[in-house]
């Protein structure tokens, strides 16, 4: 009989995670039932590489997006029956874990995914990412029953679809521990312990202050923390965490009380020290923790455990196989510790009916139901069937670089021009390519966090504050050697720049940052209402929108956002003309701006005037400037007027970002597939398919060049070229993982 094959993705060891260790003991069970082999595809984190063992077949870099396609083709034409997800919200790219929708959607084999997080009160992407899993998946594994009912409840996943199998735990013997209280030089103590990957949410403190009453009876006693930090908390704040617990320590006298063990044991190691101790504590700070691997681990191995009323520890150590108290109250814990220090056949009586449950779920009896559930799933799989090809194929692009950006970017900004894709810093710093970088670094740490984005955020975001004039206004231009070169910058600089303010506001990486732009923000709206020129207007009204998706109840935004937005319609109403539908007497440049201004407002306000008008002239601009299949921008060498042949040449990077934004704005809220194909061929312009048949974007720099004339492309690669391409990346990106979505 031939074995079944499942691909199972996930963290894998060597990285040091829960997860990876899960998924090696899970696919090792799946493997002892004598009928499955299995295979890894592994998840790195950000700027990680691992000598992964030969078990692992494939690697995704977490926000890659060009990694998931690439490894789903390679799970599809492998031999793999079955397809296993390990899934939880941080170890997948995109807003939530996006990027695993569109692997999902092209799997041709059955699906299980386990879920190691179920939020009770989800965002809307984590909600919408759990839901398509829900729809997806032949079967959703969870590990506690109060999660199956959120699944139910909250994400309508069907009932038929969960399954609860519960977290395995290795075959750990019952011992005393005598043997180990030795190798650990605890024969004399009293020892406690807290294992796990350090975090905030751990609550750590609270043991900590609970101990100083425990030492009074029981001076002997030793609270031993186990584990490294977590890598996202190290990425966003070092050792701060473990800092602020060492000096708790230092400040209560504790020194020759707590231990710190920096390190990620393995399983061997850590039954070790569970059979060394005397207590486990998991001392978490609030109820939202639906799975507990290290619980687990600690019921398994006998251990007896105190614990706050957190989701699973409600559920696992019920029945009195463990001991509870409030979270953070360390005075209860502190009660409950010297209680059962003081009597020890009540330590023993919770050691034994925890290991008494344990042996239900040792990874033996875990592996045949998930073997159960993996014949199950094949069985009811239905015949495939041939799936619509994508629209969105993000192979076709470049890989996403910020090099040739981080090369105009100095201390001050983004240099405005370039010689080739040399800086030419005679000409300095103008406020349009700033914001436009502000808004490109935003968007590009938001869908691939890419740290280099968050880098050179501040600095774009620190020329704007130094840019901004009292009355809220901007200048636009400043020398190299920062000297203001204008009192009060365009309209255009003006609204441009709102509209990166906006993005970060909505979409802020820091709340340092969030503080600054709000303020910024704040000031300059007085002037919003005095805008006199329409794309002005226009990059200001998408800057308000992006504002009030953060903030939907502040009514005075609202009404601005309706006022400005009926600006523009008015100046339709008086324009439009049978065989002309648009703002304006004639095409200039910029022009997919105006429509996308009033689809963002529809977002935001549901008025249907704003979408059709906004439809009306997208339209109308998408005949003109389409020609054979592909993207022709209104030539800046003359515009195109009422009733004159339109320009050819001269087109512009900008040009092609607002349609290519324009079309993927009118997809989000229509669900209209043709938009879509619209903004992949506008994009497809940088890439060669144009009236030249000429690339613009430069493989070899990473720079966009500057423009497409009757003679070829004009090889300079300024600041506004490579931030309409990077720009029309991300939104391609976005428009991808919209569409894997609705699959």
């Amino acid at each position: 009989m031939k074995k079944i094959t499942v691909a199972c993705i996930g963290n894998y060891p060597p990285r040091e995670c829960g997860i990876a260790t899960f998924t090696k003991n899970l696919i090792d069970a799946v493997e002892k039932t004598g009928n499955v082999e299995g295979y890894v595809v592994a998840m790195n984190d950000p700027g990680q590489s691992y000598s992964y063992p030969e078990k692992v077949k494939y690697v995704i870099r977490q926000n890659h997006q060009r990694d998931y396609l690439k490894a789903i083709k390679f799970i599809n034409y492998s031999e793999a029956d079955v397809c296993v997800i390990e899934h939880e919200f941080g170890i997948f790219g995109g807003d939530s874990g996006i990027y695993i929708l569109p692997l999902m959607h092209r799997l041709e084999i059955p699906l299980i995914v386990t879920l190691h997080t179920v939020l009770q009160k989800p965002s809307y992407d984590e909600r919408a990412v759990i839901h398509e899993i829900g729809q997806k998946a032949a079967k959703v594994v969870v590990m506690s029953r109060r999660a199956v009912e959120f699944l139910i409840e909250i994400y309508d996943v069907p009932r038929d679809k969960v399954m609860l199998i519960e977290h395995g735990v290795p075959d750990f013997n019952f011992i005393q521990g005598q043997r180990y209280k030795k190798k650990f030089k605890l024969e004399n103590k009293k020892a406690l312990l807290t294992f796990g990957l350090l975090s905030r949410n751990k609550g750590i403190e609270t043991v900590i202050q609970a101990l100083p009453q425990v030492v009074k009876k029981h001076p002997e006693i030793i609270y031993i923390i186990l584990g490294k930090t977590h890598p996202a908390v190290l990425r966003a704040s070092d050792e701060e965490y473990r800092n602020y617990l060492r000096r708790l320590v230092k400040q209560n006298n504790l020194s020759d009380n707590v231990y710190f063990y920096n390190r990620f044991v393995s399983p061997q190691e850590l039954f070790e020290y569970l059979s060394a101790i005397d207590i486990y504590i998991t001392p978490y700070l609030n109820e939202a923790q639906i799975t507990s691997g290290t619980l687990a681990y600690a019921v398994g191995a006998g251990a007896a455990v105190i614990s706050t009323p957190y989701w699973h520890a409600q559920e696992l150590l019920a029945d009195g196989r463990g001991r509870m108290f409030d979270f953070h109250d360390s005075n209860a814990l502190a009660n409950i510790l010297n209680e059962l220090l003081d009597d020890p056949p009540a330590l023993l009586e919770l050691r034994e009916k925890a290991y008494a449950y344990g042996r239900r779920t040792l990874w033996s009896a875990m592996g045949e139901k998930y073997f159960q559930l993996i014949s199950e799933a094949m069985r009811s799989y239905p015949a495939v069937v041939a799936k619509e090809a994508p629209i969105v194929d993000p192979l076709v692009l470049p890989v996403f670089s910020l090099s040739h950006v981080l090369q105009l970017t100095d201390d001050t900004g983004i240099i405005q021009h370039a010689k080739y894709s040399v800086p030419n810093r005679k000409e300095g710093y103008c406020l349009d390519d700033v914001a436009r970088a502000l808004l490109m670094t935003t968007m590009a740490y938001r869908q691939k966090k890419d740290p280099a984005a968050l880098e050179v955020l501040p600095v774009y975001l620190s020329f704007i504050h130094y840019m901004q004039n009292e009355d809220g206004s901007f200048r636009n231009f400043l020398s190299y050697n920062r000297n203001f070169m204008d009192e009060v910058g365009s309209e255009d600089s003006f609204g441009r720049t709102i509209w990166a303010l906006g993005y970060l506001i909505r979409f802020s990486p820091h709340d340092a940052f969030l503080q600054l732009a709000r303020e910024l923000f704040a000031k300059a709206y007085s002037n919003f209402q005095n805008l006199q020129t329409i794309r002005g207007n226009a990059d200001t009204i998408i800057g308000i929108c992006h504002y009030l998706h953060r903030y939907s109840g502040d009514e005075g935004m609202n009404h601005t956002l309706k006022d400005m937005a009926y600006k523009i319609v008015a100046q339709y109403d008086n324009e439009t003309g049978q065989d002309w539908r648009w703002f304006e007497p004639e095409l200039t440049y910029d022009n997919g701006i105006i429509p996308l201004a009033l689809l963002h407002a529809y977002e935001i306000r549901g008025d249907k005037k704003f979408l059709e008008v906004a439809q009306q002239t997208a339209d109308f601009l998408e005949k003109i400037i389409f020609r054979n299949g592909c993207l022709s921008p209104v030539g800046n060498d003359g515009w195109y007027q009422k009733g004159a042949p339109c320009p050819q040449y001269a087109q512009q990077p900008i040009d092609a970002m607002a349609v290519v934004m324009m079309f993927h704005q009118a997809y989000v809220v229509t669900g209209n597939k043709r938009y879509l194909e619209r903004m992949f061929a506008s994009f497809m312009w940088f890439l060669g398919e144009n009236d030249l048949r000429i690339p613009l974007y430069d493989f070899e720099t990473r720079g966009c060049c500057d423009g497409l004339e009757s003679h070829g492309v004009n090889r300079n690669q300024g600041a506004e070229s490579v931030l309409a391409y990077l720009i029309s990346h991300l939104t391609v990106l976005l428009a991808h993982e919209k569409e894997g979505q609705t699959s």
